[in-house]
């Protein structure tokens, strides 16, 4: 994983008037009893309670109180939204969020996750910007990227991270784990092997303070170098670093295909031995093979919760995954930061070749495990490469006329390893297994994108995430219900991350509120057409701050920074 950010000016837009639009209508402020009250819809307050029609009011960041239909119709509000129809709940929360690029160097306005009703973007899997030391430095190539970066450094790094962002202006409120590459390359740098015992004094130490700043809990992503590198024990001991801080252990596994009931039992075990929770990120059962592992791992968890352990999961609502085209080829090559320089040499290219063709070469291939007809290879930059946008290794390979792991090798190299692919992987029958179980949560597992500026193809959670899961699951297919989803979309994510102030609608809580259809809301993106917006969110308010009215974002950036349980000010 690199470390990629760009420095930019702060950017800051004040929302100054509104205007009356669809079923919102306005007030001067200086008259209101209440800033906002949202009217006539169905109230879904997160909880899992069943939904109610009900009225609720917005004072300043906070509900200020919620009642039954009418209970505010003769109160002062600057603004009324008529929610009739609609369904009003609480903002969802992103706990797989990769937007850190865009609120580092984009307008902050997160059109295509706001379109989704996502209030809060949590960060951090494998990778987080702070806190930042030499050793980091040095693996950041970009000049101006290591300019601002150095700004992270020293006591209370981590939180300057998050800070800066939000101070550029964001849309969304922002938090983050601690990448576990970051950890590492914190204390050894990027080579492999095991940590001397002053790394891992430097490891634990760093894990304390960011702990401190306000980090969720360590996240790791365990078949990326560097994060790859590190043993059992080394994560264990990190886990038990951050333990005194209430963390949680939230990892991208060693493996979710051929040895993923293994990897979920490393998991267990750093849980176990470290003292902390367990989250798995996007649990899947990757390739046809690995299929009917799901209700093993599925029974393994519920297993390991009766007995005690506290162990959890999220997902996303696609039959397909999404990540670096290099990750297909054997991790050991990058080790140093040296894999273009190993790519290069011609000396490693058969054997690299041979260990890319093998069902079990010591590393998570998912390129053999969905066959090359299943990947699809998306970010083309090159001129003479964009004919192969969005087009199948498989199709690439018969083109070229080269063997598909060959063609992995040489298109890392020409397009400077900035390739992505979308990974065909699971079955349908298992997400809607996986989205009955009450331990069940939502991420996007996506950053940030723009349709107006969008460039090359992406993986249409993007946009479509959430929406999807109204759409498909609780109003076409009947998989769980309204209120159940709702609940896994915002106050489950709340209560993971011990954030004690949002995530369900209740008086004195921040005001993260959204209006949806259910009978419309959908996602739009494709794989082929992905810059598609999702429709039916109308509304969404982010600390009583109305981002999105009747569909179009409002351009106010009212997120705030979310921090950990363990946080000192």
């Amino acid at each position: 994983m690199r470390f990629l950010p760009r420095s930019a000016s702060a950017v800051a837009l004040v929302l100054t008037a509104c205007a009356p639009r669809g079923g919102i209508t306005t007030a001067p402020a200086s008259t209101a009893g209440f800033d906002v009250v949202i009217e006539n819809g169905r109230v879904v307050d997160g909880t899992g309670a069943a939904w109610y029609y009900g009225d609720l009011a917005i004072r300043g960041d906070r509900i200020a109180a919620i009642g039954p239909r009418g209970a505010f119709r003769t109160a002062r509000a600057a603004t009324r939204v008529d929610a009739t129809g609609h369904v009003v709940s609480p903002g969802f929360i992103d706990i797989q969020a990769h937007s850190i690029g865009h609120y580092m160097t984009g307008d902050g306005k997160a059109i295509s996750m706001i379109t989704q009703g996502i209030t809060t973007a949590i960060h951090g899997e494998g990778t987080s910007l702070g806190p930042m030391n030499d050793k980091l430095l040095a693996a950041e190539a970009d000049t101006a990227s290591r300019r601002v970066l150095s700004g992270f450094t020293g006591p209370n790094g981590f939180a300057k991270w998050l800070e800066y962002m939000v101070g550029r202006g964001t849309a969304q409120n922002v938090g983050s784990f601690l990448g576990d590459a970051t950890v590492r390359v914190y204390a050894k740098g990027e080579e492999a092997g095991a940590l001397t015992a002053a790394e891992r004094d430097t490891m634990r130490a760093m894990v304390a303070r960011s702990m401190q700043d306000g980090a969720f809990g360590i996240a790791s992503a365990l078949i990326y170098p560097p994060n790859t590198y590190a043993s059992t024990e080394e994560l264990v001991e990190a886990a038990k670093a951050m333990a005194p801080y209430g963390g949680v252990y939230i990892t991208h596994m060693r493996s979710e295909g051929d040895k993923f009931l293994e990897a979920i039992d490393e998991a267990m075990r750093i849980g176990r031995e470290g003292g902390v929770p367990v989250e798995i990120f996007h649990l899947k059962a990757s390739g046809p093979r690995n299929w009917p592992k799901m209700p093993v791992a599925i029974a393994k968890i519920d297993s390991a919760r009766a007995s005690g352990q506290d162990v959890q999961a999220n997902m996303y609502l696609y039959p397909a995954g999404g990540n670096s085209f290099a990750s297909c080829i054997p991790p050991k090559y990058a080790a140093g930061g040296r894999l273009m320089e190993n790519l290069k040499n011609p000396a490693l290219r058969a054997t690299m070749v041979a260990e890319m063709h093998a069902m079990d070469a010591g590393y998570e291939n998912l390129c053999e495990i969905a066959t090359p007809e299943n990947v699809m290879v998306v970010g083309f930059r090159k001129e003479a490469n964009k004919r192969f946008e969005g087009k199948r290794l498989s199709e690439i390979a018969n083109a070229l006329g080269k063997d598909w792991a060959e063609v992995i090798i040489d298109l890392n190299v020409d397009e400077e390893l900035q390739l992505g692919e979308l990974l065909f992987l699971m079955s349908e029958e298992n997400i809607r297994l996986q989205l009955q179980q009450p331990w069940i949560k939502f991420g996007t597992d996506a950053g940030s994108v723009d349709p107006a500026t969008a460039r090359g193809m992406v993986h249409p959670r993007t946009y479509g995430n959430f929406p999807r899961l109204f759409a498909r699951y609780v109003r076409e297919q009947k998989v769980i219900p309204l209120e159940d989803a709702v609940r896994k979309a915002s106050a489950a994510v709340a209560t993971r991350l011990s954030l004690t102030d949002r995530g369900v609608l209740k008086a004195g809580l921040k005001a993260d509120v959204i209006v949806f259809d259910p009978a419309t809301i959908m996602d739009n993106a494709t794989f082929e057409r992905p810059h598609q917006l999702s429709t039916g969110v109308r509304d969404v308010f982010v600390n009583g701050v109305a981002v999105l009215r009747n569909g179009q974002h409002t351009g106010a950036k009212p997120g705030v920074v979310v921090r950990g349980p363990g946080y000192r000010r």
